[in-house]
């Protein structure tokens, strides 16, 4: 081989972390550079037509609800928000540190809730289809509540009931905050809940699939699930965007420089700025863009102290495309849209929870409906051979 040759020759791609590698096929959401699609439907159709119930029975049942299919899967799931007591009175016992921690994670609370809930559940050991969508939709409608509860019982409130009159978007904002919230912030989380409710084989939901190819319950898949969304490279992206435009503007207000000089700093001292750059998307969040629309526009009805947070944050962006030819993804309007509806920060992820339960469970469905078990094998880069006694 000649020199030539050899500088001519591709670089062998990274596959850590199986990067580009496809390891199954499933019917229910298509990721792409141009595309985000649910079951055939592509997101910015969903965002801007259908509502969370309808986004929710489409990746759980399987297909585009009629009026009356819709009307029964919103009954089932306003009647299934109610909580045990005693998990509730758990919950309520972690979330205020009871137990010995001084700050429990919300994520490592909800994992306990979830995990609690599957001993009341009559369903808990059946993977039939019909008993795991009946799990599924008392997932869907009782997370808020959990969410709520250990929220409050954080903040030394008294919780609040789930309330019947509200949809699953407007009732998470009510029992995380105890405050019915206005139309348009109802309208804001419902866009969120749908644009996070699915995205094909992410870390949490191959975590989740990996459980469920042993067989073992949707429960367990969830906590699995839950667990993998904790971790800060996958989940909490949202919460650490806040957290840097919170930066910003304390340094601004100090006097210290803009925007700009900020980035320059951060960029300088290699800081790791999150809310930007996907694993998949290279050219964009499809996502982004929608839900930082719906976000100023709750914002600008506030008025200059939350449009700020908007206008710090396209600054943000404009610099990190110009600069670093790196696009947002859809966490980094969606710390900023949280902020200004006045949702505890700590609560951003297990809000993710809260839609991406819908995508886990139809994909620990269509797991367990085909199953393999998921058993990959490992390149072996250890000692070679030695002899114990030798």
């Amino acid at each position: 081989m000649t020199t030539t040759d050899v500088k001519s020759s591709p670089k062998p791609q990274d596959t850590r972390g199986l990067a580009g590698q496809t390891i199954g096929d499933t019917s229910i959401c298509q990721v792409s550079q141009t595309e985000l699609i649910y079951r055939g439907y592509e997101i910015a159709d969903l965002a801007a037509n259908a509502t969370f119930e309808e986004v929710a029975h489409l990746l759980l049942v399987g297909h585009k609800p009629s009026a009356e299919e819709l009307k029964q899967f919103k009954d089932e799931l306003t009647s299934m928000r109610a909580v045990d007591r005693g998990i509730l009175e758990v919950i309520g016992k972690i979330a205020q540190c009871e137990t010995g921690s001084d700050d429990v994670h919300p994520m490592s609370i909800l994992r306990t809730g979830i995990s609690l809930l599957s001993h009341v559940d009559p369903d808990c050991e059946d993977n039939s289809p019909e008993a795991e969508l009946r799990k599924a939709k008392r997932l869907l409608a009782q997370i808020p509540t959990i969410i709520g509860f250990g929220q409050m019982s954080r903040d030394g409130k008294t919780p609040v009931e789930p309330d019947p009159n509200l949809d699953h978007a407007a009732n998470l904002l009510w029992c995380m905050t105890g405050k019915k919230p206005s139309e348009s912030a109802a309208k804001v989380m419902d866009v969120s809940l749908i644009l996070y409710a699915e995205h094909d084989f992410n870390a949490s939901t191959f975590a989740a699939r990996v459980i469920a190819s042993t067989e073992s319950d949707m429960h367990g898949a969830v906590c699995g699930g839950i667990a993998a969304l904790k971790g800060p490279l996958h989940g909490g992206a949202n919460e650490k965007a806040m957290e840097m435009l919170k930066d910003i503007d304390a340094y601004i207000q100090a006097g210290s420089g803009d925007v700009d000089k900020f980035m320059k700093e951060a960029f300088a001292e290699k800081r790791k700025l999150m809310g930007f750059g996907h694993r998949v998307y290279k050219n964009g969040d499809h996502r982004a863009g929608i839900l930082r629309s719906w976000g100023l526009k709750v914002a600008e009805e506030q008025g200059a102290d939350s449009k700020k947070w908007f206008d710090i944050g396209d600054r943000v962006q404009q610099i990190m495309l110009d600069q670093k030819n790196i696009h947002p993804n859809v966490d980094f309007p969606c710390g900023m849209t949280y902020y200004v509806m006045g949702i505890p920060v700590p609560q951003y992820t297990p809000i993710f929870v809260a839609s991406r339960i819908t995508g886990w469970c139809a994909h620990i469905m269509e797991q367990h409906q085909d199953n393999r078990i998921i058993r990959p094998l490992a390149n072996y880069t250890g000692p070679e051979l030695k002899k114990w006694n030798g």
